[in-house]
């Protein structure tokens, strides 16, 4: 089943083209990696499809309706969502309270002075999703004290409350140590998988890129200039041009 048909996106800041016929078709169930440099048109990308950014030209169909225009709350509703470079949680809030006011807010449309934001269902489902994201060993933690990685663990949990259909994430290791981030994503992807939940995320790291996707969006200049399995990808000429440098193609083909 098609859940995500783009075509001919486009965006453009006065002279400068940010976007240009973007075309791409996502199935249910797939896991995709977008790659490409600083200013490619990753988040450029993202931003659009998820009503943070007006496209200028191009639709945009989700579940087979039309979401151009759309604000990003409607989106969301639509169970199209996404998380950001950096964590969007309440600092001063325990890691429960965070998901129990993410819930609250998707389950009533905005929180209600006049309805309880908690109730036992509502809590039984915080604490069961904070067990699929192995974060209820901080259950009780303020946000401003956990880690970046554990931060940013709470931070797609809260994204993945509703249980959305496709999830777009924004580079979800950034900042993260490299001890830290293969063992996060590992949770990241076990939980979608486990709410089979189609996920498109934009990431600079090829290793993570290599090990959890199996398909590849390549950005280059506004334009997606590779579409292919992630093995292909990383051996795609323009690829290895424009985002991987010549470095990484021969380091990596001869540790082959």
């Amino acid at each position: 089943m098609t859940i995500l048909q783009v075509k001919g996106l486009e965006k453009s800041f006065g002279g400068v083209i940010a976007a240009q016929n973007v075309g791409v078709t996502v199935s249910a169930g797939e896991a995709i990696g977008i790659i490409g440099a600083n200013g490619a048109g990753k988040t450029t990308f993202v931003n659009m499809v998820t009503g943070h950014l007006p496209p200028t030209a191009g639709t945009i169909e989700f579940l087979g309706a039309n979401i151009v225009g759309l604000p990003p709350r409607k989106i969301t509703e639509l169970g199209l969502c996404r998380s950001f470079q950096v964590p969007q949680v309440f600092l001063s809030e325990s890691v429960f309270d965070n998901v129990l006011m993410a819930y609250g807010i998707s389950e009533e449309s905005g929180l209600s002075m006049l309805r309880p934001l908690r109730n036992a269902g509502r809590e039984a489902r915080v604490r069961e999703h904070l067990v699929r994201y192995q974060i209820d060993q901080h259950t009780n933690t303020p946000a401003s004290a956990l880690s970046q990685g554990i931060r940013k663990l709470l931070d797609i949990a809260m994204a993945t409350v509703r249980s959305p259909q496709l999830l777009m994430l924004d580079e979800p290791t950034s900042g993260i140590s490299a001890e830290e981030k293969f063992d996060l994503m590992e949770i990241i992807m076990a939980a979608l998988r486990e709410e089979q939940t189609t996920v498109m995320f934009i990431e600079h790291d090829m290793e993570i890129v290599q090990r959890h996707v199996e398909r590849v969006l390549a950005f280059s200049q506004g334009e997606i200039i590779c579409d292919a399995p992630t093995a292909e990808a990383m051996v795609d000429a323009k690829v290895v041009e424009f985002v991987l440098g010549q470095e990484y193609h021969v380091g990596h083909r001869d540790d082959a």
